[in-house]
């Protein structure tokens, strides 16, 4: 089975930036469009970024020219590195697989990583 792993978050001040990891292991990342997904406090889980299998890439209009993904097949990680972050970027931040993810939705992904938090803050 595939299993995910964030790691990187923390605490930044406004202006700051951040790179977030994740370790897949269970099968090869080659195969699978990752996606990086955020919840704020009371909201649903929301795409942020995405790393298709045919290494294409997309972000959502609130991100873009802010963050950015990249994929290290070699080494089985997905990251995704924030610059300029805001206070509306807090939220927990999950990786996730998907066989193929048209819109980054949800319900496209099977396979989910535990969440790490990301706090802007001053």
């Amino acid at each position: 089975q595939l299993q995910l792993v964030e790691s990187g978050g923390g605490l930044v001040q406004p202006g700051g930036s951040l790179t977030l990891s994740c370790a897949v292991s269970g099968s090869t990342l080659h195969y699978y469009d990752i996606g990086w997904f955020r919840q704020a406090p009371g909201k649903e889980h929301k795409g942020v970024c995405l790393s298709r299998a045919d290494d294409s890439t997309y972000c959502v209009n609130s991100v873009k020219g802010r963050f950015s993904i990249s994929r290290h097949n070699a080494n089985n990680t997905v990251s995704l590195q924030m610059i300029s972050l805001k206070p509306e970027d807090t939220a927990v931040y999950y990786c996730a697989a998907s066989g193929y993810s048209d819109y980054l939705r949800a319900d496209e992904y099977d396979y989910w990583g535990q969440g790490i938090q990301v706090t802007v803050s001053s």
